[in-house]
């Protein structure tokens, strides 16, 4: 394999497995980490079994930039002002400790999969853990340490194995693997969402619109409905 070639994958679009969601997201974006926070509280609240599959959708890849922090500042501020229960704050801490990336986050979620390191389980856990450190907590989770850091407090993490693993430089193929099959049209942005019997859902429940493009405008959350999720684990727990 050249150092251009990525990884195929077998299920490019959504894992096959019965009762398991596939996310396409960025951590770094808002609307993601809103639909996750819903599902994983829905599934909570029904005490539902939850799996979730993470693919990356990394924007700055897309974008070829880091995603502007004036434009995560005021999604943040619109969708927390809409959704209190999330727990976001605004980013207080120094402009200069604010992430530049978000790859080797994202890089950990997929490293963590490896049965060695946790598995699906861990992944979920390490991911949600890592967006509650950078929206609620004000944490550069673009540094090394403090993704391992953020590790150890997940229960089903290995955080010495998932160490190992980033050293040997797990998560990284399988970021570029998925940021190929992201450019599909399938895959309409962050987030997107897939399960069996056909689900498909691109920033479930959300209605919005910018006032005018950025820097200029802000987002408006017009609504935000959470009937999505009930749907989805619905089929989810009929196994399709």
């Amino acid at each position: 394999m050249t150092a251009l070639e990525v990884p195929e994958l077998t299920e490019p679009l959504r894992n096959p497995a019965p009762g398991v969601v596939t996310v396409w997201s960025d951590i770094g974006c808002p609307w993601a980490s809103l639909a996750l926070h819903t599902l994983h509280r829905r599934a909570a609240e029904r005490d539902d079994p939850l799996l979730v599959d993470h693919r990356a959708f990394p924007l700055e890849l897309f974008n070829r930039r880091g995603t502007p922090k004036l434009i995560i500042d005021v999604e943040v501020v619109a969708i927390a002002a809409h959704c209190p229960d999330l727990g976001w704050r605004p980013w207080t801490q120094p402009d200069s400790t604010y992430p530049v990336t978000m790859l080797p986050a994202m890089e950990a979620v997929q490293a963590a999969k490896d049965p060695a390191v946790g598995g699906l389980r861990a992944s979920d856990e390490l991911d949600a853990a890592l967006r509650r450190a950078f929206y609620a907590e004000g944490r550069c989770i673009s540094v090394h340490s403090v993704i391992l850091d953020v590790a150890e407090q997940c229960a089903h993490v290995d955080a010495a194995a998932l160490a190992g693993a980033l050293a040997r430089g797990a998560g990284r193929r399988e970021v570029y693997a998925q940021w190929e099959v992201a450019q599909r049209p399938d895959v309409q942005g962050s987030p997107h969402l897939f399960a069996a019997g056909g689900f498909a859902t691109h920033n479930p429940g959300a209605t919005y619109h910018w006032t005018a493009a950025p820097p200029d405008g802000f987002p408006r959350l017009e609504e935000y409905r959470t009937e999505w999720a009930e749907e989805l684990l619905d089929l989810l727990s009929r196994g399709a």
